[in-house]
């Protein structure tokens, strides 16, 4: 598990950002690619003495003056310094708290969120906690999931589902997009040092190897809270699945809801609903 994701950030976004895009020259003789930390200093009014200790882990504690400064040097975007922030904060004095105030993930349903699920049968939705356990989830999704053997576990886990399970690769043809996905989420809704992360990363690091530890590893990234997946499913083919998040902050949940994205996959999910054509309607976009 990498304990410099801050520094790591840093480092792979200056190497990403040409010197033309902040008006330096190119120069003939570079062997750094993007910015030398020099340049990088320069731009952000710091030392380049400072720069180096963060990139390396030594400095875990940059002002926010120096979070606004390195953020607009590198150009960043919204949600990068949106995450630069949260780096800064979950590797800093942070880091203390998080280990001593731990609470474990819920693994309950709030009444009206029940409710809610309730109400979007028989679309495939699932509730999950901040370290990937499936809570709970529709009727809908119960058919859709049991033959992929994503709720097999116990309790079900979607990070360790798609890690350990030879299924996991088989059903999902973008496993590789979708393994980013879940690492990103893993990374975003506690700090790595967090002790049932911690423990999580442990297992996953021992049982799955490289595919988990080099992706946790790598530069940090937010997860994305839509798209589109493709699933190759054993009863139902090949069907292409929509997918917003929801985010429920007060218990470190996120409720995932799948739409058909196009006519072939609502027909297949109504049949694998036993339901006539027509219950769920496709999306597009």
């Amino acid at each position: 598990m990498s304990d410099n994701e801050l520094g790591t950030f840093l480092r792979t976004r200056r190497e990403a950002v040409t010197p033309a895009e902040v008006g330096l020259p190119a120069g003939s003789r570079r062997r750094t690619p993007g910015l030398r930390r020099a340049e990088l200093a320069t731009l952000a009014g710091i030392s380049v003495e400072y720069l180096t200790r963060l990139e390396q882990g030594r400095d875990r504690n940059p002002s926010p003056q120096v979070l606004i400064a390195l953020g607009d040097a590198l150009r960043l975007s919204t949600t990068d310094n949106i995450l630069l922030r949260r780096l800064a904060k979950a590797h800093g004095e942070d880091k203390v708290l998080c280990q001593s105030a731990a609470t474990a993930p819920v693994r309950t349903v709030r009444p009206t969120v029940q409710a809610l699920l309730d109400r979007l049968e028989p679309a495939p939705a699932v509730l999950l906690n901040w370290i990937g356990d499936i809570v709970a989830h529709t009727r809908g999704y119960e058919r859709y999931a049991r033959p992929l053997g994503l709720l097999d576990g116990d309790p079900p886990n979607l990070v360790r589902y798609l890690f350990t399970d030879d299924r996991a690769h088989a059903a999902y043809p973008g496993w590789d997009r979708l393994a980013d996905e879940q690492i990103a989420h893993l990374r975003h809704e506690a700090s790595l040092h967090e002790p049932h992360v911690a423990a999580l990363a442990e297992e996953l690091t021992a049982t799955a190897g490289a595919s988990f530890s080099e992706r946790l590893a790598a530069a940090p990234a937010l997860p994305a809270r839509s798209g589109t997946e493709l699933v190759d499913h054993p009863e139902a083919g090949r069907l292409r699945l929509s997918y917003e998040t929801l985010a429920l902050p007060d218990e470190g949940q996120r409720l995932v809801v799948h739409i058909p994205a196009d006519e072939a996959t609502a027909t297949a999910l109504d049949r694998l609903n036993g339901r006539l054509p027509g219950a769920l309607r496709a999306v597009s976009g």
